[in-house]
């Protein structure tokens, strides 16, 4: 198959718009790149726990200051193994790039050969005993995926690139960022408690092809293709978190923001057509996230949580950037800003047995007409449900277990070009996803202003 210079710039852009999506969101992570909670605990509350203090990790992801709420001090330790499915599909009629490009109509469905995806959570909460003062230090995965899409010889995004295909062939991409979070929580109030935390942030990010880099035509075969990004270094980010927690008997009150976290910029070493040494580089940040929440505790051994949160990728570098660069680079993902909501309930059956059960909802961070933006980055989940239960095997020690279920979703959009979408095209992106996690809380010490006897926790 031969097409021209022209035709061929026309594509690189056309399929540009595809890919960005690889190197920018977790499949599975469900509030699009950001995880819905963390932690068997969090987890099996649909993530509700703005103002609901069930468990350290819980506390320090969404709102440290309900670290004063918690009944000990206390180390959570757990790990998540995600589980996600994805599929891409494509299609574009033949002629759509002039007579012959592509020859016959293309078009396929092609799923992901997903690996189990292991994401670790470690909660520290250390109360301060006589004092009015917590604190807390969580490290957790904050958010991450893998894709692996094999190449196609129908599925126009995935078949070989230039002069062979239309597209990229073989795409894989990982992603993750790894959150370290001390918290300074001081109880301003009897019953209100206020919170500062500090954020760390640790990502890793492996992208083949990189379609936020120019295109080369090093070899002068006039096919310019996108470099590999796969050689990289972990790239640093800072943000931080507010909070705030009101304990007013049955009902509870709190709130926080996070801020957006910066990054530097992810850097790769890697080579042109010719293997001549190239440096290519990208900066992308997760979002500032508000979240407001409350929880009612008059029934007799039930807590009902309810939290909502609006995550502005809107504004967040790499995510609400959209369009292309004169280079051929795509400069973002156009998402928008979603709002979302996280409900759970826990309900003690027996003196050592809890149960729990939490839903999460969120809109969809990609429309339609930004879907061949985020070919194989499928941030479509909007539904999640969780089911989980904690086993007290004495005062000290609690093991935890959780499930949670994303019901798969689809978004589909035309391909687009700079100067507007391409008739009769379409992409469609496809994700759902299982998660299990595990995870064990040791408590230990008093309670703070209660020295003189340790209660039973209940």
């Amino acid at each position: 198959m031969s097409m021209t210079r022209s035709r061929l710039r026309a594509v690189l852009c056309l399929w540009a718009g595809c890919f960005l999506g690889l190197c920018t969101a977790p499949a599975v992570a469900q509030h699009g790149t950001v995880l819905t909670g963390v932690g068997p605990i969090n987890r099996s509350m649909g993530g509700a726990s703005t103002a609901a203090p069930l468990s350290s990790a819980g506390a320090l992801y969404w709102n440290p200051a309900t670290l004063s709420g918690l009944n000990q001090s206390e180390l959570e330790i757990g790990a998540e193994l995600l589980f996600p499915h994805a599929s891409l599909g494509s299609r574009v009629p033949a002629n759509t790039f002039g007579p012959g490009v592509p020859p016959i109509d293309l078009s396929g469905t092609t799923k992901s050969e997903d690996s189990v995806y292991a994401l670790p959570t470690m909660a520290l909460s250390y109360q301060v005993e006589e004092t009015p003062f917590t604190f807390g230090l969580g490290v957790f995965a904050a958010a991450g995926f893998g894709l692996n899409y094999p190449g196609s010889f129908t599925n126009p995004v995935l078949t070989p690139a230039p002069p062979v295909g239309l597209g990229f062939g073989p795409i894989m991409s990982q992603y993750q960022v790894l959150q370290i979070a001390p918290a300074f929580v001081v109880d301003a109030s009897d019953n209100l408690s206020l919170s500062l935390s500090p954020i760390l942030n640790l990502g890793s990010l492996q992208v083949d092809p990189a379609v936020f880099a120019a295109p080369d035509d090093a070899n002068l075969d006039t096919f310019a293709t996108y470099p590999s990004a796969t050689h990289s270094r972990t790239a640093w980010g800072v943000g931080f978190q507010l909070g705030a927690y009101y304990d007013a008997g049955d009902w509870a009150f709190g709130a926080s923001y996070k801020s957006e976290q910066w990054f530097d910029s992810y850097r790769w070493n890697t080579t042109d057509e010719l293997g001549l040494p190239r440096s290519i580089a990208y900066r992308l940040n997760l979002p500032a996230i508000y979240s407001i929440g409350t929880s009612y505790r008059g029934f007799e051994n039930l807590i009902l949580a309810a939290d909502v949160r609006y995550l502005d990728y809107a504004n967040a570098n790499g995510f609400g950037d959209s369009g292309f660069a004169p280079n051929g680079a795509l400069q973002g993902l156009g998402q928008q800003s979603i709002v979302a909501v996280a409900l759970g309930a826990q309900y003690q059956a027996t003196d050592n047995l809890s149960l729990r059960i939490g839903y999460s909802w969120n809109e969809n961070p990609i429309s339609s007409p930004q879907s061949s933006a985020n070919v194989a980055s499928p941030l479509v989940l909007q539904n999640l449900l969780s089911f989980g239960g904690s086993y007290h095997v004495s005062e000290a020690l609690t093991l935890s277990l959780a499930y949670t279920h994303g019901f798969e979703n689809s978004v589909t959009g035309p391909l687009v070009l700079p100067l507007g979408s391409i008739p009769g095209t379409s992409v469609t992106n496809t994700a759902s996803a299982d998660m299990v996690i595990v995870g064990a809380t040791v408590r230990f010490g008093c309670p703070k202003y209660h020295t003189a006897q340790c209660p039973t926790y209940r």
